[in-house]
């Protein structure tokens, strides 16, 4: 933020100094002033370029920024004063679009901190009382009432209950939680209250690690070279060879200026900003949000994609997957006697089974719920029982390696109905399009279960899984990739996945109902529910780039005629400087077309496999 401050500000002294300059001369008719203004405050300027430039070398800027510089301080020694200002305006313009089109969101993981546990009940003897978590001691005794955060990482010491760790392993399906097990920070409880010991301060739990990881990989970025990167240093020499033959055959020093002026590096200085700013336009208009120009660059070359699961590859919501029933029970009995039964509780798992038959739910009386166990409820004058397979029937039953909710009446077993995490019918499309995109390797990181996620990747296509891992070991993964495998892209929804998205050469959140921590930690944010939209992004990413490479190549190519012939002493250094603004128009007309949606992207949201033409 402070370098883009810097670079606004100097464009306005150009300004202001150009307009002071033009009354000194042109109204006031004291055209040395002008000269004196112009050369002492140009060249104040181009010093401090100069200086920033030298610190920055790992940014890239040497190249260009060297040539436009030199270009300046030629001018002004030769006295070609008024061609020395139209270079800095155009130097200090390029500067601050560039931070404009590379400006990403400096977010500082706000939400993420505000959504983090702020308070803790603290329990002493028979009094009940609210604290900071941050004063919150290893062995404190803590409540922690339905709905709420876990605010440290602990042992429950009386209860049992369900909780949503979700946001922090990706494991869709509620954990059943009883005395003696842990608890982690972040994860949600369920629907009863529960006491437990801190086992660690708020600063060494679950919650402020991820916090500390996502920091920390912000802070490491990278290295990746840009487009314009590529092309300044041979264009640079190229120039200065040019310039110093001009000077050397002619011994006149102002031939030197007037080949320099014209090769000032517009194309690279504002076609691939304003080429990548029509990119970010246009994602925008897709439901895409990209946060940088050079996040735009890496999409386009990305050579491995990595998933999570839950959210991403599926909706992130159980649904209802199998029904079974016996004993004279048909399935969809099993169905109707299930959501009756839970259809007044709030578990995730009742919400699923309302919502599987919401139209024939019979009425149940004299409803009792038991916490972590189940509900049993009077159905049509029978005991129905709906939850864990002791709690139904004391007969043994054949477990089900799914999340399952088993139903009895009148303590006969009746049947079953098992849960699974719905697949995107637009997943397997998606992995297909990246693949066709130039993406080599496809791969899931995720905290759920092995069998699971395996189960998941084999359907969609993907190459490899990792899985049953926690937010440091899904950058350990990241990390290991090689350059070979790089550039990276992370595709994820939950607080979880916030530190991977960091990590990653380039983030993705699915922000239509991921995390916001995930969206601020994220290069890029999907807008839409639709997985299809990350294909739709690299295809965006790797048209703007080939527009923002054209307009470098087109603009390189008449500032190279231009110096061959300023080199003969035919364009005075004015007149150069002026002809620059015709290569600025040239190249800036040509990256527009960035912004312009020219081809048909598949549309993969339906998993039709239709194609309809994308919208301009």
């Amino acid at each position: 933020m402070k370098t883009q401050l810097t670079n606004y500000r100097r464009l306005i002294g150009v300004l202001i100094v150009s307009a002071l300059a033009l009354v000194l001369q042109f109204v006031l008719g004291l055209p040395q002033y002008a000269q004196i203004t112009i050369s002492i405050l140009g060249s104040l300027i181009a010093l401090l370029m100069f200086i920033d430039m030298v610190q920055t070398l790992r940014s890239g800027k040497f190249g260009v920024d060297l040539l436009a510089i030199t270009a300046v301080i030629a001018t002004i020694v030769v006295g070609e004063y008024w061609a020395a200002m139209i270079v800095l305006l155009m130097l200090t313009g390029g500067d601050a679009l560039e931070d404009y089109a590379a400006n990403k969101a400096n977010s500082e993981l706000k939400s993420l901190i505000e959504n983090s546990p702020t308070a803790a009940h603290l329990v002493s003897g028979d009094t009940i009382q609210d604290i900071k978590i941050d004063v919150v001691k290893i062995g404190d005794r803590l409540l922690v009432k339905p709905g709420e955060i876990i605010p440290v990482d602990g042992t429950i010491t009386e209860g049992c209950v369900t909780v949503d760790e979700a946001s922090l392993t990706g494991e869709s399906r509620p954990i059943d939680k009883q005395t003696g097990d842990n608890v982690m920070s972040g994860a949600v409880n369920g629907d009863a209250s529960f006491y437990m010991i801190a086992d660690k301060t708020a600063d060494d739990s679950q919650y402020q690690n991820i916090i500390r990881l996502v920091k920390q990989a912000e802070s490491q970025p990278a290295h990746f070279v840009r487009l314009a990167d590529r092309y300044a240093v041979p264009f640079t020499l190229a120039a200065y060879v040019i310039a110093g033959v001009a000077w050397y055959l002619s011994g006149d020093p102002v031939r030197f200026a007037e080949v320099l002026v014209v090769a000032s590096p517009c194309p690279l200085i504002l076609a691939a900003p304003i080429a990548l700013v029509s990119g970010m336009s246009r994602g925008s208009r897709n439901g895409i949000i990209v946060k940088s120009g050079t996040i735009i660059e890496k999409l386009a070359g990305a050579k491995t994609f990595a998933f999570d699961k839950t959210g991403t590859i599926t909706k992130g919501h159980l649904t209802v997957d199998d029904v079974f029933g016996t004993n004279g029970y048909t399935p969809d009995q099993v169905l109707q006697l299930a959501a009756g039964a839970e259809q007044q509780s709030s578990h995730i798992l009742a919400r699923s089974l309302v919502a599987a038959i919401p139209d024939r739910i019979p009425t149940a009386q004299d409803v009792r719920e038991t916490t972590a166990e189940g509900v049993s409820a009077i159905i049509d004058g029978q005991l129905v029982k709906v939850g864990k397979a002791a709690f139904v029937t004391p007969d043994p039953i054949k477990k089900i390696d799914k999340t399952t909710v088993y139903v009895s009446v009148d303590g006969t077993y009746a049947g079953y109905v098992s849960f699974a995490d719905e697949l995107r019918p637009e997943a397997k499309r998606v992995m297909e399009r990246l693949h066709q995109l130039g993406v080599k390797q496809i791969m899931m990181i995720s905290g759920d279960r092995q069998p699971i996620a395996q189960q998941i990747a084999d359907k969609v296509g993907i190459d490899k899984v990792y899985a049953e891992k926690l937010p440091k070991e899904k950058i350990a993964v990241l990390d290991q990739l090689d350059n070979t495998e790089r550039p990276v892209c992370m595709v994820g929804d939950g607080v979880n996945d916030a530190p991977s998205l960091a990590t990653a050469d380039v983030g993705i959140a699915m922000g239509a109902h991921g995390s916001t921590a995930a969206s601020e930690s994220a290069d890029a944010v999907v807008l839409k529910d639709d997985l299809s939209l990350v294909g739709k992004a690299v295809a965006i990413s790797k048209e703007t780039m080939s527009v923002a490479r054209q307009s470098v190549l087109i603009g390189i190519a008449i500032c190279l005629v231009l110096m061959l012939i300023a080199s003969f002493g035919v364009i005075p250094a004015i007149i150069g400087a002026l002809f620059q603004e015709v290569v600025d128009t040239v190249t800036i007309l040509w990256a527009l077309r960035a912004r312009i949606d020219k081809t048909e992207v598949t549309s993969i949201s339906s998993g039709n496999g239709k194609k309809h033409p994308a919208k301009a």
